[in-house]
């Protein structure tokens, strides 16, 4: 799909990478953006710094991210792409991971995207076409050894894209996953020497890979390419995998 004369929504739209694929959807000559936050100061400046429209919306509310739809239609008189965005980290492994964090984390990394996806796919269903891109991480292909509530729902966000996708390419419908590694923004990892990331990219160099995925109508963006590999690996002999997963925790607990 080609972002010409398109209308997108992107939830987290305030700052880091919703901010950039904004910024990246306009010069490949979208309609418009709606930038959408939980933030209302935050996402009404950045919308102003584009030269977009701004609403507030908490994603895991699903009678706002409803009204986001409605009144986005309502505006523009279609949704093109909606990019289920938000997200953010959170800190535990398994057992001393509060249970307040696990639902946080499900709520913002899963029931977010089928929130917008109950209240978008409707109206492209009946105009025959639509794109949904959600973003989760490469987390969610893999592992991220310091935090369990953050990497198992992000590899059920990648299923929730996957079923989507399943699900709904009769209808017309595009999906894609955003699964990044580090990223310079607020959630970027600070240490690279645990195995956690091939190196911090710009946004901007994850938008294009987005643009890109979205032209081309592929089901993973994946700014880290490495990452593609990474999985492959992972598929075919998953105890060596493991194995090497183990190791690695280790040597970032020890420190070596």
């Amino acid at each position: 799909m080609e972002m010409m004369n398109r209308v997108a929504v992107i939830t987290g739209g305030s700052g880091g990478i919703g901010k950039a694929m904004a910024k990246a959807f306009l010069a490949e000559g979208a309609k418009t953006v709606v930038l959408a936050d939980l933030n209302a100061d935050a996402v009404n400046a950045a919308a102003v710094e584009i030269g977009c429209s701004g609403k507030t919306c908490d994603v895991t509310n699903e009678a706002q991210v409803a009204a986001l739809v409605n009144e986005t239609i309502a505006e523009h008189g279609k949704i093109d792409l909606f990019c289920s965005n938000a997200g953010a980290g959170g800190a535990g492994l398994l057992t001393d991971a509060e249970n307040e964090v696990w639902q946080m984390q499900w709520e913002l990394h899963v029931m977010s995207h089928l929130y917008a996806a109950r209240a978008v796919l409707p109206s492209m269903i009946e105009r025959g076409e639509g794109y949904l891109l959600n973003t989760a991480s490469a987390a969610g292909l893999l592992a991220a050894i310091g935090t369990g509530p953050y990497t198992v729902t992000k590899a059920a966000a990648v299923k929730m894209a996957e079923f989507l996708s399943i699900t709904h390419a009769d209808d017309g419908i595009k999906v894609s996953v955003l699964c990044p590694q580090g990223v310079n923004t607020a959630m970027a990892p600070r240490s690279l020497g645990d195995g956690q990331t091939d190196g911090i990219i710009e946004p901007e160099q994850l938008a294009q890979c987005v643009v890109d995925t979205i032209r081309e109508e592929r089901f993973y963006a994946l700014p880290h390419p490495e990452v593609e590999e990474y999985v492959r690996r992972k598929g075919d002999n998953i105890d060596r995998w493991l194995l090497g997963m183990q190791r690695l925790r280790k040597r970032s607990v020890n420190g070596s």
